[in-house]
């Protein structure tokens, strides 16, 4: 069975730190991009794309919102991505999904905004940010 399972959620205070993990089984994250993808709480809230990485973990890139603050990466070999999330803020509380694009090599903003080509999703893990 192919899945994606998210881990690392928690409750942080702000300006705290998290790492969350994306862990493929059932297929080989080395042929798919991987984003990061989150919804806050509340009647509206639409998902946010947050950040990129692709196949090769060599090209990545950011929502505004959280530039400067959160890095993606991966690694094949563990076919596992992650994002380090720093100096987080209560507006960052989100429940944080993972999902994988085949064959994108290169990370482009449309892929945070176009979910149609993502073939896989995680089941998501919550973040709350707050004192």
């Amino acid at each position: 069975q192919e899945q994606l399972v998210e881990s690392g959620g928690d409750l942080v205070q702000p300006g705290g730190s998290l790492r969350l993990s994306c862990s493929g089984s059932g297929f080989n994250l080395a042929e798919y991009a991987i984003g990061w993808f989150r919804r806050a709480p509340g009647p509206g809230k639409e998902r946010e794309g947050v950040s990129l990485i692709g196949r090769d973990g060599r090209s990545t890139l950011y929502a505004d919102s959280v530039k400067g603050r959160f890095t993606i990466s991966k690694d094949n070999g563990k076919n596992t991505a992650y994002l380090e999330m720093g100096s987080l803020r209560p507006e960052d509380t989100a429940v944080y999904y993972c999902a994988a694009v085949h064959g994108i090599l290169f990370a482009r903003p449309f892929l945070l905004e176009d979910t149609r080509d993502y073939s896989h999703w995680g089941q998501g893990t919550q973040v709350i940010v707050s004192s």
